[in-house]
C-alpha cells in the first residue's frame, strides 16, 4: 500500500477515549516518553515542520492527536513519564493510552519512540512488555540519531536491542533532522497496512 504522505492534515484532538472517533482507516500510533520527539518524527514522516506542534517543553501532547495521511491515521498518543504534571494529570494520560490500546481500533503498528541517547528506561521496558501483551504489532524507533557518530549509533542500538530483548533490525534508527531511517519506517509502516 503506498501512502503519499504529502496528503497530510490534522483531524482533531481528543482527551478522552469516549471522544475518539469512529475507526474508518488504518491506525499507526506513536508512542514514547515525553520528549522524545513525537511530534519532530511525525513532521519527519510528512516532510513538514509544524503539522504536528513541537514544543521544547516536555510534556505538550496532552491529548491523542489524530492526522490524516493519505489513506491512514497517523495517531500521536500523550508522552509518558513526564514529572512536572500533578498525579491526576499523569493518570489521566495512562488513562487515554491504555484506553486507546485495549479498544477495538484497526490498529496496524505501534511505533515505540525511545531516544538513541539514553539506555533502556523503565517505563520503555513497562511499554513494550505492556504492548507485546495485547499482542500488538510494534517497531521500535530510535530516535534522536544526529546527536550521536554511526559507529556510536550502531553501539547503542545494541544496547538498547539486549535491554528490550531484541534483535538490533528490530528497530530503526531514525533523526527527524537529517531525515535518517525515515524512509525505512515508511516502508514498515506500509508493509503493515499492507
Amino acid at each position: 500500500m503506498a501512502i503519499n504522505y504529502q496528503k497530510a492534515q490534522f483531524i482533531a484532538s481528543y482527551g478522552t477515549v469516549d471522544q475518539l472517533p469512529k475507526p474508518n482507516a488504518p491506525e499507526i500510533a506513536l508512542a514514547g516518553r515525553s520528549n522524545v520527539g513525537k511530534s519532530s518524527l511525525l513532521n519527519g514522516l510528512v516532510g513538514r515542520k509544524a503539522l504536528a506542534k513541537v514544543s521544547s517543553q516536555p510534556g505538550k501532547t496532552a491529548n491523542i492527536n489524530f492526522f490524516q495521511v493519505d489513506r491512514i491515521h497517523l495517531v500521536d498518543l500523550p508522552g509518558y513519564g513526564f514529572a512536572r504534571v500533578n498525579q491526576t494529570e499523569r493518570q489521566r494520560w495512562a488513562d487515554l493510552i491504555s484506553g486507546y490500546f485495549e479498544s477495538e481500533r484497526p490498529l496496524k503498528l505501534v511505533c515505540v519512540l525511545v531516544d538513541i541517547r539514553h539506555e533502556a528506561q523503565k517505563l520503555d521496558i513497562q511499554m513494550l512488555s505492556y504492548i507485546a501483551e495485547l499482542q500488538l504489532p510494534h517497531v521500535i524507533v530510535l530516535t534522536k540519531a544526529d546527536k550521536l557518530t554511526r559507529s556510536k549509533q550502531q553501539r547503542q542500538a545494541s544496547v538498547l536491542a539486549r535491554s528490550f530483548g531484541l534483535e538490533p533490525e528490530d528497530m530503526v534508527i531514525t533523526s527527524s533532522a537529517t531525515h535518517q531511517g525515515i524512509d525505512e519506517l515508511k516502508q514498515r509502516i506500509e508493509l503493515a497496512c499492507l
